[in-house]
């Protein structure tokens, strides 16, 4: 069998003026990646945004019409093909590292390949879940027992022999309620109905229920008869408005819409826990509060945990809204941005739920929390946590919890005095520090308090949140890890015309892949520098750091990075960023020198 394979570009990113990204993923539990090719894989930037929000993601096999009938005579013709079909997919998703497959047969399938065709299923999905824990294989509505092409819209004994071979049935999007109720009594799934997923075509092709921004009527009816949902092609808030511009605003409101019928989904983090809530692009790229490059750019594995975004109304007319922002950063792509009017009638301090999330908490916890208010308003924090006989429950949705009020350090607190980087000039950012003595429990909600200082006005306002901190106080210490075993290799070098006025003629530039040891758990990213340590000219000393890029994995390609001709001496340099806030010395950081001479290039 000739599998094609979706190529993975842009795994450090790329420039992009207005790009689609998703970043709601506390609303969902299983990302599927999808296209037409037969063999999709989810590239690794959304497979690594997913998985930092604990969101399973899978990728897609599909075979249709005239190409796909040949394809699928030709694995499931027998045992051996079938396995060897099967155990190629789970080799791709373990390289990969994503969590399972949609199997999507969209043609018909002659008597020996649908007879085969649950064996493959429970094949692939036994050795999914043998070699990936957590995996699942999902069907598609699409053939029936006989072989036929036959959406059904529902699952029923017709194609009941599909969903009993693997974990979940994916239903065709032209269903009615009368549908999901003959489904509601069918007997022979009652124990699997959440494996049900009812299929929502968002741009609303065919005879559907809902779509586009009316996709919750669908949701409503799927939760009224209590069956998962799939949501297919959300990217419609993207594709279909010609101001890509707009797209936040039209995908903060898309989701909104469909949150009352979906759950909140807990991404379990453990300690350190740190997000600036960037959501993996950028007009620019921040570091504390400063630009650090300026350009578009688009990398999802740069995305942080996201907070909730939502408009909440206050009284007759106030209200108070969260969103992305990405004027002002203090690190990444983008902020939190709060804002909202504050009633005069209400003198009470409002709330503003950042994020919904699971953190067991050690006996003391520092918060770090960076924040730009406006004027005419005071921002503090406010946490909830479960008791400690529920704390392994992450996603019970109606339990109690309780609100914890932190302590406020101040500047001698001998944990604040750690982070002096964090004092000084911070471009109007306020760097606040809490401590919560709450052992045993977990931490389920952090929220902001937002009360105005004059209670005889109403008061507009906005606050940035720019990072989030949790920190285990008991481990603040200076980083001693250092980077270990630095190597470059794969380099070319490339030259040519110069093409700037004044040029000499010849300019040269380096393409390398550096790799390097380092505990990748205790890292947020790392930064790549370059630096001249020796030109030409003896008489020139050496240069300054020069920032390359962010590398957010123990590998870096450098591309197209020009040098001075030669002869020369060049330095790379990799310093880990950690998550607790701290500043890893520069004898930690990992260095190697590149000796070039003309003689040694192309």
């Amino acid at each position: 069998m000739t599998v094609f394979l979706l190529l993975l570009r842009f795994v450090q990113g790329t420039s992009s003026e207005a790009p689609y990204a998703f970043y709601h993923w506390q609303y969902i539990d299983i990302f599927n990646y999808f296209s037409h090719n037969l063999v999709t894989i989810p590239p690794a930037v959304w497979t690594n945004a997913a998985h930092r929000h604990g969101v399973s993601v899978i990728g897609t096999f599909i075979t249709e019409w005239t190409e796909g009938a040949v394809a699928c005579e030709s694995f499931l013709k027998d045992e051996e093909s079938y396995r060897e079909a099967a155990d190629k997919l789970v080799q791709i998703s373990c390289c990969y590292g994503f969590d399972g497959w949609l199997i999507n047969i969209e043609n018909t399938l002659s008597e020996a390949a649908v007879k085969n065709t649950p064996l493959f299923l429970r094949y692939l999905t036994d050795q999914m879940h043998t070699r990936v824990p957590g995996s699942l294989v999902l069907w598609y509505d699409s053939v029936v027992e006989n072989g036929q092409l036959k959406w059904q819209n529902e699952l029923n004994p017709s194609n009941r022999m599909f969903f009993d071979a693997c974990d979940g049935f994916f239903t065709n999007y032209n269903w009615t309620e009368q549908n999901l109720e003959t489904m509601r009594d069918y007997s022979e799934i009652q124990a699997r109905r959440a494996d049900v997923y009812v299929g929502v075509d968002v741009f609303a092709r065919g005879k559907v229920v809902g779509g586009m921004f009316e996709t919750n009527k669908a949701l409503e009816v799927i939760r009224k008869h209590n069956f998962s949902a799939a949501i297919f092609a959300p990217g419609w808030v993207y594709e279909t408005h010609s101001d890509k511009t707009e797209f936040p605003k039209n995908q903060d409101k898309f989701w909104s819409l469909l949150s009352d019928h979906l759950f909140l989904h807990r991404a379990v983090t453990p300690l350190p826990f740190v997000s600036s809530f960037c959501q993996g692009f950028g007009k620019a790229f921040y570091w504390r509060g400063q630009i650090e490059w300026s350009s578009s750019w688009f990398n999802l594995t740069a995305q942080d945990v996201q907070p909730l975004y939502s408009r909440t109304e206050l009284g007759s007319h106030g209200w108070l809204q969260s969103r992305g922002c990405s004027e002002d950063a203090w690190n990444g792509g983008s902020a939190l941005l709060l804002d909202g009017l504050l009633p005069a009638a209400d003198a009470s301090p409002v709330c503003a739920k950042l994020l919904s999330i699971h953190v067991p908490l050690p006996a003391s916890t520092l918060v770090v929390l960076v924040y730009k208010p406006s004027a005419g308003i005071t921002v503090d924090l406010e946490l909830r946590t479960a008791d400690a006989d529920v704390c392994s429950l992450v996603d019970v949705q109606d339990q109690e919890l309780k609100s914890v009020s932190p302590k406020v350090l101040n500047g001698s607190h001998q944990l604040v005095k750690q982070f002096s980087q964090l004092s000084g000039s911070l471009n109007g950012w306020t760097v606040g520090f809490w401590q919560v003595e709450q052992p045993g429990c977990a931490l389920r909600e952090v929220n902001v308090r937002i009360q105005q200082n004059k209670e005889d006005q109403d008061t507009s306002f906005t606050c940035r949140v720019g990072e989030l901190m949790l920190l285990d106080a008991s481990t603040l210490r200076d980083p001693s890890e250092a980077v270990q075993g630095f190597c470059i290799y794969d380099v070319v070098w490339l030259h040519g015309a110069g093409s700037s006025p004044g040029s000499n003629g010849f300019t040269l530039r380096l393409n390398a892949t550096l790799r390097w040891e380092y505990p990748r758990e205790l890292v947020r990213h790392f930064k790549v520098y370059s630096r001249q340590l020796r030109g030409p000219d003896p008489r020139v000393p050496p240069g300054q750091l020069v920032l390359v890029g962010r590398a957010y994995s123990n590998l870096f390609r450098v591309t197209e990075l020009r040098v001075p001709r030669p002869p020369g001496l060049l330095e790379l340099v990799v310093e880990p960023v950690v998550k607790k806030g701290l500043s890893v010395p520069e004898s930690h950081w990992g260095r190697r020198s590149v000796s070039y001479t003309m003689g040694a290039t192309p």
